[in-house]
């Protein structure tokens, strides 16, 4: 071979050799990966099935669930502060319904020991107090358990008229304003998508005032509920010896012979004497 053709190949040699290694160095690296973030994550307590008010609960129906750190609340029963807290929670009683897989606030269980559901739930001080209704005088059965109602009393008080005669004057009155109901018969909540249960009992929860006033009411007269607007619910609930607004009066004159005397009465008055 000529010298002059090595000397060609061996100059394309290099500047290939060349080539490829600037063509290498010029390739940036490609770019790593971006670390995958890490949740950090809890086990709380949730209900295992559906829970309705009053259930009282098994180890079965509890379960533990892992939960984002960030999204449970503070009254989520969580096994790092609470390992034992499937076993201490059985025995307890539902205050409010569970759905499969809700996290358990203990605010929403009683530990009743051994107390029925109704004594369990009603809060310290709290009497609960049966009222006899019918389809009349219980808003035609549309009351439901927690609703918020007004007790009226209906009366007939006795009165005389300018003739001197006894006459029965109908009266009416707001006796309690703004009182929880329990339950109706021994349904306490909205089952099976049923809004309309007529019943013959409405159980309501009252003081120990308000639960002597009822009593003190069936003796002279016909209790009826009177449901209120969902709207009116937070308003102040009256006080237990809160008295209505005094109705109307006016005066009686009551002849015994020459004699007159005048008799200031109400419609509540029991008689002219």
């Amino acid at each position: 071979m000529k010298p002059a053709r090595i000397i060609v190949l061996a100059i394309a040699v290099v500047a290939g050799g060349a080539a490829a290694l600037l063509a290498g160095r010029s390739e940036s690296p490609p770019p790593a990966p971006p670390p995958v973030a890490q949740l950090e994550t809890t086990d709380v307590l949730v209900a295992a099935n559906n829970l309705s008010p009053g259930t009282k609960l098994a180890a079965a129906d509890l379960r533990w669930q892992t939960w984002p750190a960030a999204g449970a609340s503070d009254g989520f029963v969580r096994k790092s502060e609470h390992p034992e807290a499937l076993n201490r929670l059985a025995g307890a009683t539902t205050r409010a319904t569970f759905s499969a897989g809700e996290p358990i606030r203990e605010s929403k269980l009683i530990q009743a020991n051994g107390s029925g559901y109704l004594a369990a739930i009603l809060p310290a001080g709290k009497r609960a107090v049966a009222v006899e209704v019918s389809p009349e005088s219980g808003a035609g059965g549309f009351i439901l358990p927690n609703d918020h109602v007004d007790v009226m009393l209906a009366r007939k008080a006795r009165s005389t008229d300018k003739d001197g005669k006894t006459i029965e004057v109908p009266t009416s009155e707001i006796l309690l304003s703004n009182v929880p109901v329990l339950a109706i018969d021994q349904t306490v909540e909205e089952k099976a998508g049923a809004r309309v249960v007529v019943g013959k009992t409405a159980t309501l929860e009252l003081t120990a005032g308000q639960a002597q006033r009822v009593a003190e009411a069936r003796q002279s007269g016909q209790l009826s509920l009177a449901l209120r607007s969902v709207v009116d619910f937070n308003k102040p609930v009256a006080l237990e010896d809160e008295k209505p607004a005094a109705p109307p009066a006016w005066t009686i004159n009551v002849y015994r012979g020459a004699d007159r005397t005048s008799l200031t009465c109400t419609p509540l008055c029991n008689s002219a004497d």
